[in-house]
């Protein structure tokens, strides 16, 4: 097969390449000290969508920095006759949380749903500007800038993660011994980062997560698509690299690699190996710090795509919580 990366043989032992900061620990204690601080105040307010299998309803919440977050939350027509396992489900970069009717099967099979807009991307989540400096463009280096690494705006994205997951916990139809989660791409990411953040979650399965070992990708040359602000950001703020080290470093507080330890609930993973988007060894980089029970599913000739047969093989793994 065509190398883009690592040899297959040395991605089970890579562990990354951007730098971990000394207080990482500490950091994301005292954010779920923060969030567990916040009062979410609900709104559940009924949907114009409508399905002889489900109730839809568009869930409000205020997260961190006091942004209201928005989701869509459906649960099976009569779920208040028995507790239900509830799936989180995190979209791609930039984009939103899908259709009400994509989620009707999970809802028919007896699961509850509960899919993140991340604020500021494609949905209807808000995104509240409060720093006081700004890169021109994107999220993946907002709040890079920023003195202070609270202001990360994926810093906020994985609260807003943990924040729903312990909201719906709360939901009367809901068993909370049975929270799952799964996303693609960035949602692959969040997924990993809210089973890092919030210990109710059960299993998680995921394709390709975005958001691991940014350094990696630089090194490979790979700062486009998804990852082009990376490039940008150098472009117009450090032309000359001289503070590169700083910023790696800042952006090692919400590199998902770095949060993979924490993660306890069983994990299924998809990768692409020809994957040009998140490249096969930042992905490794998150999964072999995974000390949970793992499996991973490998796809030589695939790349940032569909993988055949993995959305059955996750719909079963997710189904028997």
């Amino acid at each position: 097969m065509p190398l883009i990366d690592l040899p297959l043989a040395e991605l089970p032992r890579y562990t990354g390449r951007n730098p971990r900061p000394a207080d990482f620990d500490a950091f994301w204690d005292a954010s779920l000290a923060e969030l567990a601080q916040v009062d979410p105040r609900v709104e559940l307010i009924s949907a114009d969508f409508t399905s002889p299998v489900a109730e839809c309803f568009h869930l409000w919440f205020t997260g961190t920095a006091g942004a209201r977050v928005h989701a869509k939350y459906l649960r099976p027509r009569g779920a208040e006759s028995g507790r239900r396992p509830c799936v989180l489900q995190f979209h791609g970069f930039n984009h939103h949380s899908g259709e009400w009717h994509e989620k009707l099967g999970l809802v028919a099979e007896g699961f509850c749903v509960a899919a993140l807009d991340c604020r500021g991307q494609g949905g209807l989540s808000q995104d509240h500007g409060t720093l006081r400096t700004s890169p021109p463009n994107g999220h993946l280096t907002r709040g890079l800038l920023d003195p202070d690494p609270r202001n990360l705006l994926y810093r906020h994205h994985y609260l807003d993660t943990a924040l729903l997951a312990r909201i719906v916990a709360t939901f009367a139809e809901v068993d909370s011994a049975r929270l799952v989660a799964t996303g693609n791409s960035q949602g692959g990411g969040l997924t990993l980062a809210c089973a890092a953040l919030s210990p109710s979650i059960r299993r998680v399965a995921l394709k390709f997560p975005f958001l691991c070992d940014w350094r990696r990708v630089w090194e490979l040359d790979l700062a486009k698509d998804a990852y082009a602000e990376l490039r940008d950001f150098f472009r117009k703020h450090d032309p000359e690299h001289r503070r590169a080290e700083e910023f790696w470093l800042k952006l090692g507080y919400v590199d998902v690699a770095h949060l993979a330890p924490r993660i306890r609930a069983t994990v299924l993973m998809g990768v692409g190996l020809m994957d040009t988007i998140c490249p096969p060894s930042t992905q490794f980089a998150a999964y072999n710090r995974i000390t949970s029970p793992k499996e991973l599913a490998i796809y030589p000739d695939y790349g940032h795509e569909a993988l055949p047969g993995f959305m059955d093989r996750a719909h079963r793994f997710l189904s028997a919580v």
